[in-house]
């Protein structure tokens, strides 16, 4: 098992963005209500795949907590029961925690796959979790790294319970990003101290506290991002799927601050470029940084100018967790090079 650790850690960063991207896909997409409850989907293990499944009719069985749609309304069954030519209101208390009106099987399909792969990455964690108990005795850090990792892969599940019963609350959304960003750094540093090459560069001060601010931007940006991107839901939800060119009509504050805040990771990061170049630091990670903000940056300008092209903003998503990664990662790279040269 310890020898297999590494490549668990590995699966764990991999199975992470996977839920980034698929969490990233549902947004784009408009589905993140799809699934009325959690963890079932409209009281089902497996999701409706027609509207038919879920609409009241007389003399059909019902288990409890199975969701219908009767009159644009949902309502969800109190107990086991047999349905009878009339709809008896005793049997069913109506589900106030989302204001569904119909039935779309493509986004309730989109968020199920989703909550697939959250699943598809636990069982990761807990293999993750007992390959770390065999390195106790001799790093214990290992250990604590990866229960502290799935201790808030658990806290993300409740938070992503949350988000579906409390309709997409904008707050609920930025923290459950922002852990998702945590648990990313935790299992850099754990897959830097399992890796068996460390390859050796040169420490510049100045560099090191210009990947602290940038870390830090990146954090201020991609939290700040949610909010934008809950403010494009909110208009395509008011102005529907089709009429994406409304989605940023009378933007906020945020908008502008999320966008011209830019300007700054640019430089900041450019600034990375120019001394890994001009000290021949040789980390090449930040060459990754640079493609990762271009890619940030023509994402965001089509989304703004071309009414938000299909999958742009899931690569927008994508592209900024990515890029918060890769700083972290070349933080500690650079700070284990301080470490040694203290030392």
């Amino acid at each position: 098992m310890k020898k297999k650790f590494p490549k668990i850690v590995q699966y764990a960063i991999i199975s992470l963005y996977l839920i980034f991207l698929a969490g990233s896909i549902v947004r784009m997409t408009g589905s993140g209500m799809g699934c009325p409850d959690w963890p079932k989907c409209f009281g089902y293990y497996i999701p409706p795949t027609s509207e038919e499944q879920i609409t009241w009719k007389p003399n059909t069985e019902f288990k409890k907590g199975f969701i219908i749609i009767k009159d644009e309304v949902l309502f969800v069954a109190d107990k086991d029961l047999k349905t009878a030519n009339d709809f008896d209101t005793k049997n069913w208390s109506e589900y106030t925690k989302h204001d569904y009106t119909k039935f779309n099987k493509f986004h309730t399909w989109t968020e199920y796959i989703n909550r697939l792969v959250s699943v598809l990455s636990g069982f990761v964690f807990l293999f993750l979790i007992y390959g770390s108990t065999k390195f106790w005795k001799e790093n214990k850090t290992i250990t604590l790294l990866s229960f502290g990792a799935f201790l808030l892969m658990l806290f993300e599940a409740w938070l992503g319970k949350t988000v579906v019963d409390t309709n997409l609350t904008p707050e609920i959304i930025t923290i459950h990003m922002v852990v998702g960003l945590i648990i990313i750094g935790i299992l850099l540093k754990l897959n830097f101290i399992v890796s068996t090459k460390k390859k050796v560069y040169k420490y510049n001060s100045l560099f090191n506290k210009l990947l602290i601010i940038s870390v830090i931007f990146s954090l201020i940006q991609i939290a700040m991002g949610t909010q934008v991107r809950q403010f494009i839901d909110e208009q395509v939800k008011e102005f529907g799927f089709e009429n994406k060119n409304y989605s940023l009509m009378n933007p906020s504050f945020k908008f502008y601050f999320h966008r011209s805040f830019t300007i700054a990771i640019v430089l900041v990061n450019f600034g990375l470029f120019y001394l890994n170049q001009m000290k021949n630091l040789g980390y090449k990670l930040v060459n990754w940084i640079i493609f990762m903000i271009f890619l940030e940056t023509i994402t965001g300008i089509l989304m703004y100018y071309a009414e938000i092209p299909i999958g742009t903003q899931a690569i927008h998503l994508l592209s900024g967790a990515i890029l918060f990664g890769l700083q972290f990662y070349l933080w500690i790279q650079n700070r284990n090079e301080k470490l040694v040269v203290s030392s």
